[in-house]
């Protein structure tokens, strides 16, 4: 939809676009219009080793202080019986039960959530799954050879061909088979039975977005969000954000994309001082965000990118410089988009109150996931912008040259390279 089309006309047509749909397959409601939700990631990469209490009994007793906090939903890791710690080897599917807790736990915490007014997502994880006892005995669901694409590793294979990327640690699933998007199905009605209302969709470049449409009509979530993680040429910006868009028309726009562009910008940014590259040729926010905020979940890292506990712990595989994170939520909790929180940054960094103070701001002037930024600056040391809510503007500056909007503004939160106004 958007591959010939001209930088300036991009956001326009596509949020017209994601009105023209039919009415079975309406975007989920954060990605619908312009939205106020706050995401927090409730894990990380080390929270299946947490005991006494287990890790959904730990994010459960949280609920009352991420209210407070200002978050307004919670993306959980993945329910399923998995092999591996992480749940992202998902095996017997139907058995809601692995290193994060049992069953009874997860529907505590997600019960705990909603009493505080916050929603739950659920990680899916359907590109891939493992055997029980071997490469592809797959029981609870029990599908047969059909259900591995014909071109995985495993010698057994018997389905279709694969409609998407290929995954090395585990049998590819094929989505065409109507006995797997029936199991799948299923699967995802017994989560939402359990108080689920969203959706993230793990390697989402896997299988053809259209399955993610699939199964989002079934579900009918309040959120969806798929994970479209590719490699980012800095001489090619706008191809990276492509993909997104791509992934996002793919699902019958009804699931927006994680601004892997955008948190790619940051860490370059963050690490090299050239903050120019937030500003693209059109004038507009350089990642997704700037071409359809509406559809992008923003991000400062997560439990793959970023460090967990500390800085030296973790994956730790793409990471926005340490010193520098409070630089990235001053940027993605003043812009468009829908802006994710990370657990670590604010329950291991330390960081709760000055992401909260962000919070406060971006909610004070009403900025939505479809606000206008009008960049004032971008260039070496020093991004700055200004951002128009429903109920008022925000001014913002990143980086270690000076700045200010001038008089009419009050400062309602600063510190280390950062600072956010109200007018």
């Amino acid at each position: 939809m958007f591959a010939k089309r001209s930088r300036a006309t991009l956001m326009a047509s596509a949020v017209l676009a994601a009105f023209c749909v039919s009415p079975a397959a309406h975007s989920a409601t954060q990605q619908a219009g312009a939205s106020k939700a706050i995401l927090l990631q409730g894990f990380h990469w080390n929270s299946p080793n947490y005991t006494g209490p287990n890790w959904l009994q730990t994010l459960g007793g949280k609920a009352a202080d991420l209210k407070d906090l200002g978050v307004t939903h919670v993306w959980f890791p993945p329910a399923s019986d998995s092999g591996d710690a992480n749940g992202y080897l998902p095996r017997q599917l139907n058995i809601l039960s692995n290193k994060y807790g049992t069953e009874t736990d997860l529907k505590n915490a997600v019960s705990a959530l909603k009493g505080q007014g916050i929603q739950s997502i659920a990680d899916i994880v359907i590109n891939h799954r493992v055997g029980t006892a071997n490469w592809a005995d797959f029981t609870n669901p029990t599908w047969d050879c059909r259900a591995v694409v014909s071109n995985d590793e495993w010698t057994g294979h018997c389905g279709n061909a694969d409609s998407g990327d290929g995954y090395g640690s585990a049998r590819d699933i094929d989505h065409s088979q109507a006995f797997v998007q029936a199991d799948i199905k299923t699967w995802m009605a017994k989560l939402k039975a359990d108080g689920f209302t969203g959706i993230r969709y793990d390697f989402a470049k896997g299988y053809a977005p259209s399955y993610a449409k699939t199964y989002h009509d079934a579900f009918a979530p309040d959120f969806c969000v798929g994970e479209i993680w590719t490699n980012l040429d800095l001489n090619n910006v706008d191809a990276h954000r492509q993909l997104e868009m791509n992934y996002i028309n793919g699902t019958g726009n009804t699931c927006a994309a994680f601004d892997f562009t955008t948190h790619g910008l940051l860490v370059q940014v963050l690490n090299n001082n050239d903050y120019w590259r937030l500003k693209d040729s059109a004038g507009k926010p350089a990642g997704a965000l700037g071409w359809w905020g509406q559809m992008s979940v923003t991000f400062v890292d997560n439990h793959d990118t970023g460090p967990s506990e500390t800085s030296s712990t973790g994956q730790n595989l793409w990471p926005v410089p340490a010193g520098s994170v409070m630089q990235g939520y001053a940027y993605i909790l003043t812009h468009p988009g829908i802006p994710t929180v990370y657990y670590p940054h604010v329950y291991n960094w330390g960081l709760r109150a000055g992401i909260k103070s962000l919070i406060q701001a971006r909610n004070a002037a009403g900025v939505t996931s479809t606000s206008a930024v009008a960049i004032q600056q971008a260039t070496t040391g020093l991004y700055a912008a200004i951002i128009t809510g429903t109920t008022g503007k925000l001014a913002m500056k990143i980086g270690p040259n000076s700045w200010s909007p001038g008089t009419g503004w009050t400062l309602l939160t600063s510190g280390t390279n950062y600072a956010v106004w109200k007018q």
